[in-house]
């Protein structure tokens, strides 16, 4: 359905940031603007059981995964609900960000270099703020340290890379801890089966995309 659009991702090099934003950038601001694409994308994810496998619902986020390339990298829906916020944290892989719907404060930190899970997280210095509104786009590479406090029900469209490494690091700078986390691989089931998403949800969280104008 989207092997044409998405022939530009095709042997990436996704430490490239400059690159990762000028390929992966064209290929949400085309998903952005075929509102019919983007729902018959979002409405094939209940029926495939592998796309649902892989779609996690939280308290405050759900994560729609809508394409998982063979080459490894995934097109992802992120619905942000009430009470949204990130602790700062780096990511195992780089991304893009389409904002569909909402805003959010987008807070950047610098590279992941100093982070490790005895450091003093109150010392992390916020080096940008910025608001991330409807049709803002940006690329993050892995080592940088973020986080974003959302209004309710934005909407971004995601083209996360493969997994570039085993783990990352999640700071919280109210109580003042960090600790590593890891990917599906190392996972215990309980916890993988505890986020993933039932059709129940997957459904809900369509007709909530639908009824916003979204999809």
């Amino acid at each position: 359905m989207i092997a044409e659009l998405t022939k530009p991702l095709h042997n990436l090099n996704w430490e490239d940031t400059p690159a990762v934003e000028a390929k992966t950038g064209k290929v949400l601001s085309a998903l952005a603007d075929d509102k019919d694409l983007l729902r018959r994308l979002a409405h094939r994810v209940p029926q495939d059981e592998h796309l649902s496998g892989l779609s996690e619902h939280y308290d405050i986020l759900d994560k729609l995964v809508l394409h998982d390339d063979p080459a490894g990298w995934r097109l992802r829906l992120h619905v942000f609900l009430p009470g949204y916020y990130d602790r700062p944290h780096n990511h195992r892989w780089t991304y893009s960000s389409r904002i569909l719907r909402g805003s959010y404060q987008h807070t950047l930190y610098g590279l992941d270099d100093i982070l490790d899970d005895t450091m003093d997280v109150a010392s992390l210095q916020p080096y940008m703020a910025r608001t991330e509104t409807v049709g803002d786009s940006y690329t993050l590479h892995h080592r940088m340290i973020h986080a974003a406090v959302a209004e309710p029900h934005t909407v971004t469209l995601i083209v996360r890379s493969p997994a570039l490494k085993d783990r990352f690091l999640v700071s919280d700078r109210e109580t003042g801890k960090a600790w590593w986390q890891y990917g599906a691989a190392m996972e215990p089931h309980a916890e993988a089966e505890k986020k993933r998403m039932s059709r129940a949800q997957i459904n809900q969280a369509l007709n909530s995309l639908a009824d916003m104008g979204t999809i």
